[in-house]
């Protein structure tokens, strides 16, 4: 089962790395109601990073659920424990 954590883990981190890129974009681009608003462009480009920052994010709570059920878990504690290997994998801390 070891694998299938790993595998949670590395999709935990492409939800991750999703999110900060909606994240730059938002800084980036500035709020779409500002004057002016966002070209079609940089909505078109924000709007894509959107749903496939969601996608990402689905896919690794179903994936999650899946998992912690198959291993008679809670579901949060899982959630925890993949995080945990996310944060230790960008640290390299082993022990956080």
């Amino acid at each position: 089962m070891t694998n299938i954590f790993d595998e949670l883990v590395e999709k935990q981190r492409a939800a991750e790395q999703a999110h900060h890129r909606v994240e730059k974009l938002r800084g980036m681009y500035g709020p779409p109601t500002q004057e002016g608003g966002w070209s079609q462009r940089q909505t078109t480009t924000y709007n894509t990073a959107l749903r496939a920052w969601r996608d990402l994010a689905r896919d690794v709570r179903t994936a999650v659920a899946d998992y912690a059920k198959a291993q008679g878990e809670q579901r949060s504690d899982v959630e925890t424990q993949v995080r945990r290997a996310v944060r230790q994998k960008e640290t390299g801390d082993v022990d956080a």
